[in-house]
């Protein structure tokens, strides 16, 4: 680990952006490169809503990682156009940007957005990150490939697997030799930004998406009311499960309270991995018609850019 106090002649550092259509696969990656659960990840895209920093410090450089909602071409509410601005907002700022897309599938419409909105924007580093190669036919490999770098024929380019991190060495390689000369700006033993509290109220929300069926999960937030370590050494934390119908209210919680439990249970074991500790957690489901679609609400819940 490097020492703060001195940072070595050409010491390297910078920001880089990962950018993409919703679910494919940039939370996996950060999470895979910084060796530690930060990012939740589900098989439903847009599961990512918020902006989230990850930091890798090497005795040579120090690489921050900003994960980004997936970007859709067309929101629907005010929740989607807050994702969709928080995504694109950090594109000029970044010294490096990987560009996410998933090699089992053609180029969308998405993907031709973005790909348009990089060439538009003339950024100095841009590299294409074909994910998911462990999904594609030996056959299917070129052609694949050869249709994303069309829509970006001057940025570097790898195939590679977040889930299996089959090519994620020769991926961090390509970033770290894009990053600029820099300094120190995080310090060596932090990994990310975010609050402890924050991230718990993901890992609530990561099981809400899991196991709730349909669009249910897209209508609910999570918001932690209280996050305290008690005298016994015990987490204790309160959490309102916020849902837009009654409806849904009552799925979230289930026969008896069952759902819910289940929810809760799950949940608990992933924070007490984070906070290598036991916890205790409450949920309790709280019904917010519309939340999406009222800038107050999304305010409250940590949904806003202003």
């Amino acid at each position: 680990m490097i020492d703060e106090n001195e940072i070595p002649d050409g010491f390297k550092s910078g920001f880089v952006t990962l950018v993409g259509r919703p679910n494919v696969g940039k939370s996996t990656l950060m999470n895979a490169f910084l060796h530690q659960k930060i990012a939740i990840v589900t098989p439903r895209p847009q599961t990512t809503r918020t902006r989230q920093l990850g930091i890798i410090t090497e005795p040579s450089y120090q690489m921050i990682f900003i994960d980004t909602p997936g970007i859709m071409k067309t929101p629907r509410h005010k929740l989607d156009e807050f994702m969709l601005e928080s995504a694109v907002k950090t594109l000029s700022d970044a010294d490096v940007v990987l560009w996410l897309v998933e090699g089992s599938q053609a180029p969308g419409p998405e993907d031709r957005a973005i790909a348009e909105k990089l060439t538009v924007l003339k950024l100095t580093s841009v590299i294409l990150g074909i994910n998911k190669s462990d999904t594609l036919a030996p056959s299917e490999v070129l052609p694949r490939s050869e249709a994303y770098k069309s829509l970006l024929p001057d940025a570097k380019w790898i195939l590679f697997s977040a889930l299996r991190h089959d090519g994620l060495p020769e991926l961090l390689q390509m970033l770290v030799d894009e990053l600029p000369k820099g300094p120190l700006y995080y310090p060596p033993d932090q990994i990310t930004d975010a609050y402890l509290r924050d991230i718990a109220a993901e890992m609530i929300r990561e099981q809400i998406m899991l196991q709730l069926r349909e669009e249910i999960p897209y209508g609910t937030a999570v918001q932690i009311l209280e996050f305290k370590e008690r005298t016994n050494g015990t987490t204790y934390i309160s959490a309102n499960v916020i849902v837009d119908r009654d409806s849904h209210k009552r799925i979230v919680i289930g026969r008896n309270g069952e759902q819910l439990r289940q929810i809760g249970a799950a949940a608990r074991k992933e924070i007490e991995i984070m906070l290598d500790g036991k916890v205790f957690l409450e949920l309790w489901v709280k019904v917010q018609p519309k939340w999406r679609r009222d800038e107050h609400s999304l305010r409250r819940l940590g949904y806003s850019a202003a």
